[in-house]
């Protein structure tokens, strides 16, 4: 079998969230906070980073870590954690990553030669007086900086606006000199939080972002932002794609301008596909979701969506993906289905083992837009944080769902799933979750990984695999087995 990407793009045993792709020099780098196994809160790992070459994207190749949590100033004993960061290159040609921790209000930047690192600490964002951006009466707190580069100037896109959150108005943009770090021109708000995006608004005490009543952004209504902001430009134009409040989504905002008149365009991915009616009912979720963040980036010609799912169960085991968008005539992206192909080219092969990690659909008789590991099965692996072991799908129970898109059957007359655990029945296979049943596989209670196999005959062309079981108890899937 020649070799194939899947997603998660990286290997199943690292968490790097966030991501946000930029292309240097021929390389696609990405970019990210840094989740670990088990982990009990966001972002407990230093920074690392991932590259690849841009005709290549089957060959990622680690950087090691580019920047520790105690390599910042205010946080020289390591207590807070890294939350998003982004990469720019400034006009000196050097690259300039700015990120902020968890429990201060600046954004802070370290500096590079290479965009692999190592980065050193070189400063905070401030005002022409000196004093921090997010420090100053009336400030909103900074979170999730984007930056873009341009003309000798850098935008900077920051924001945090929890549901309800009477003081957090919207995401803003401020303007930076070419030192990286001092501002040229105020934060503005460019996106509304959910609280104001139609009249009336609350008032705003203490606040430099004020609003007239009659101030709207017409479209925002229920994808209003939230989190996680990033930006790029397309021929003349802004795209500002960010999470919005329910946080499962990533959408994005237009404008010919770097700093205003922002229009809303849509939905680009969702991590737990809602509205893709595609192959489900568009209000059905096909995945636990929760929170998303990444960004778009040309690759080799192509356009592509890195975001992140979760795993484990919890918010804080997050692993990064992508897929390929298209970015249409008029300016639009359709939103884009989340598959286990990805960054792959096209559909994977119908032969051999796939493990049961790359599953892009996951989801019971009782399907939630949101983890819960509590009840619901999930993608997890052995061993502690930093060990290479291989994911697999655990909590199986009667009617989990587990799918995987998209492949290239050609002959498949055999089906195998390799399982173990307390549970009893059979896997039915299909190639639509709803669809025809073709075969099943029995299994039964196996105290270490057993494969066990079935005729099953899988109709020849392009199409989805599904495993749904049927029977009793809690049971675990590494992988299968096509032939």
């Amino acid at each position: 079998m020649a070799k194939q990407i899947f997603n998660p793009y990286l290997p199943s045993w690292e968490y790097i969230p966030d991501g946000e792709p930029h292309v240097f020099d021929g390389r696609v780098y990405v970019f990210g906070s840094h989740d670990i196994f088990n982990g009990w809160v966001f972002c407990l790992g230093d920074y690392v980073c991932y590259s690849a070459p841009v005709d290549n994207l089957k060959d990622w190749r680690f950087e090691g870590v580019i920047y520790r949590r105690g390599d910042d100033p205010l946080n020289s004993d390591g207590s807070m954690v890294l939350y998003a960061p982004d990469v720019t290159r400034g006009p000196d040609g050097r690259y300039y990553l700015y990120y902020v921790l968890d429990k201060v209000p600046v954004v802070s930047v370290a500096v590079c030669d290479s965009p692999a690192g190592t980065y050193k600490f070189y400063g905070y964002v401030h005002y022409a007086d000196g004093t921090r951006l997010g420090e100053r009466k009336g400030d909103m707190p900074q979170f999730d900086p984007a930056v873009l580069t341009e003309d000798g100037r850098t935008y900077l896109y920051t924001g945090f606006c929890g549901n309800g959150m009477k003081d957090r108005v919207g995401a803003m943009a401020t303007v930076l000199g070419a030192d990286m770090l001092t501002i040229e021109q105020e934060p503005s708000v460019i996106v509304p939080g959910d609280l104001y995006s139609q009249a009336p608004h609350p008032a705003v005490e203490d606040c430099a972002y004020t609003l007239a009543s009659e101030e709207l952004w017409p479209g925002f209504k229920g994808h209003e932002f939230f989190e996680a902001s990033s930006i790029r430009k397309i021929g003349s134009t802004y795209y500002f794609v960010y999470s919005s409040a329910v946080m499962h989504e990533l959408c994005y905002a237009v404008s010919s301008s770097p700093t205003q008149g922002f229009s809303y365009g849509g939905v680009i991915v969702s991590n737990c596909d809602l509205h893709i009616s595609s192959y489900k009912p568009a209000d059905m979720p096909a995945a636990y979701g929760a929170n998303n963040h990444g960004g778009i980036e040309c690759i080799g010609g192509s356009w592509y969506i890195f975001y992140h799912r979760h795993t484990n169960g919890t918010w804080y085991c997050r692993q990064g993906c992508a897929e390929k968008i298209k970015i249409l005539p008029d300016g639009s992206i359709p939103q884009v289905e989340l598959s286990s192909c990805g960054l792959n080219g096209g559909p994977l092969e119908g032969s051999g083992f796939y493990p049961a990690y790359i599953a892009c659909n996951l989801f019971t008789d009782k399907p939630s837009k949101y983890v819960d590991g509590s009840i619901y099965p999930r993608i997890t692996q052995d061993g502690r944080d930093g060990d290479e072991e291989e994911g697999y799908v655990t909590g199986i129970c009667d009617k989990t769902v587990i799918g995987f898109k998209y492949f290239s059957f050609t002959g498949v007359r055999k089906v195998a799933v390799t399982v173990r655990g307390y549970f009893s029945g059979s896997f039915e296979v299909r190639t639509a979750w709803d669809g025809e049943l073709l075969g099943t596989i029995p299994v039964e209670f196996y105290n270490f990984w057993t494969e066990r196999t079935a005729a099953v005959t899988v109709p020849d062309g392009v199409s989805a695999l599904y495993l749904t079981f049927r029977g009793n108890g809690s049971g675990q899937l590494k992988g299968f087995r096509l032939g």
